[in-house]
């Protein structure tokens, strides 16, 4: 009997052990959806995460490489909500690279890889070509720098700088050198001359972002291109003009006059521009001054000096970066009243856009002064953008924020000023204002 009683016991362990194991309920495995997956570099992307834990730690991190296969990385801290999902548009990122709710931080936080060169910048060389951006969840926390955790899902960006019907001529018309950038269909378009500093060559990012957006825009290069002088020693204003009349009498261009849009140097020359040349009728200044700089300006007799930079003004930091914020002559000197614009002469309006953290040079003490002229002189044809936290290239909206960088002609890393956050709202929201700006003068 008591055999039998053992045996009976025994059963059920052993019809247990005959059953079939019952698997834990399987996870969702996670997945990541960017969208658009491919759209205009200026455009946010939505970002969701679905199919991870309730409350679930993960690191989001960006990568990409530019023309030369330079590698540029971000990252920043999420958990998941009780759902186990993520919206960029609306989650807040707790650590990283940037904090609180960002969608595009993960684009304009972008920074050279560890084993990088620093102080590069992240824009196209080549415009044809989108940009690729690879966008990873990863397990856990990591910090900046630090190895991620394994990878659990992961989806690629196309930015594309040039929309799909847009054309790129290039240009050797005279004297004139440069990429004239058609947005499709027959317009006519308002028509842009885009200039940037002392950088020289020819950067065409914003030009084909502005003819994506319905703007005949010429990217203008002044010297440091093909035949152009190599070295910016002194600039005559009848090349620009040239440029201008060139773009007034294009078959697709509006008319009657057109506008310009620089930066740094190139909007110094914006100025000089809409003040002495009647076919330019609006200028967007970034970061100018309100004085011709560095190299002489000539139009006809005209001369206008440029002021000089001190080097004994110069501050450099233990980690060996440049900071040059005093080394500009004082254009308020009377000594130096030879090089201020004379832009109550300009017929056309003026936008002037500042970031207030700029270290580059002090542009919004430039800008006050040109407004203090304009008004001594009874005009308000100006619109003044002013950003507290941005640096001194505000360029197009999510290009990767850059505070130190190599210098072209110095060969040395300058501080350009201002904090990631601040300086890359200012970048989306002037972006609007710009083209709204030059629609209304343009038409």
């Amino acid at each position: 009997a008591a055999m039998w009683r053992a045996l009976a016991a025994a059963a059920p362990v052993r019809a247990l052990l005959r059953a079939p194991l019952r698997a834990p309920p399987a996870r969702r495995a996670a997945s990541l959806a960017v969208s658009p997956a491919a759209g205009p570099a200026d455009e946010r992307v939505e970002t969701r995460v679905a199919g991870l834990s309730p409350g679930q730690p993960v690191t989001l991190r960006a990568v990409a490489a530019d023309d030369r296969g330079c590698l540029f990385q971000s990252c920043a801290h999420y958990r998941a909500d009780s759902r186990g999902e993520l919206h960029l548009g609306t989650d807040a990122s707790h650590g990283g690279d940037y904090t609180g709710v960002e969608p595009m931080g993960l684009f304009w936080s972008l920074a050279p890889a560890g084993m990088e060169k620093p102080y590069q910048r992240l824009v196209p060389r080549s415009t044809g070509a989108p940009m690729k951006v690879e966008l990873l969840v990863h397990q856990g926390h990591s910090p900046p720098g630090a190895m991620p955790g394994p990878v659990v899902a992961k989806a690629e960006v196309q930015r594309l700088f040039t929309a799909p019907g847009v054309r790129r001529i290039r240009l050797k018309e005279g004297v004139v050198r440069g990429s004239l950038f058609l947005p499709p269909g027959d317009g006519p378009f308002p028509g842009v001359i885009d200039m940037y500093g002392d950088e020289g060559g020819l950067i065409e990012f914003r030009s084909s972002l502005l003819a994506t957006r319905g703007f005949a825009a010429l990217s203008l290069p002044y010297f440091d291109f093909e035949d152009l002088p190599r070295v910016m020693k002194e600039l005559k204003l009848e090349y620009f003009e040239e440029a201008a009349r060139f773009l007034q009498r294009h078959p697709k261009v509006k008319g009657p006059g057109v506008g310009v849009i620089g930066t740094g140097k190139g909007a110094e020359l914006a100025l000089s521009m809409t003040t002495f040349l009647p076919e330019v009728v609006a200028a967007v200044s970034i970061s100018g001054c309100s004085s011709n700089t560095v190299a002489d300006l000539h139009y006809g007799e005209m001369t206008l000096p440029g002021l000089r930079f001190d080097m004994n003004k110069v501050s450099v930091s233990d980690t060996g970066v440049f900071d040059i914020f005093e080394a500009l002559d004082d254009p308020t000197n009377p000594a130096n009243s030879p090089c201020v614009i004379p832009i109550e002469k300009a017929e056309g309006h003026f936008l002037l856009v500042v970031g207030e953290g700029d270290r580059m040079w002090k542009s919004s003490l430039y800008a006050e002064l040109a407004i203090r002229r304009l008004r001594q002189h009874r005009k308000e044809n100006f619109e003044l953008l002013s950003y507290p936290g941005a640096g001194h290239r505000i360029d197009p909206p999510f290009t990767p924020f850059c505070q130190v960088a190599m210098d072209r002609v110095l060969g040395v890393p300058v501080l350009g000023g201002g904090e990631s956050k601040p300086h890359a709202h200012a970048q989306e929201h002037s972006w609007g204002k710009i083209q709204e700006f030059l629609h209304l003068h343009l038409g």
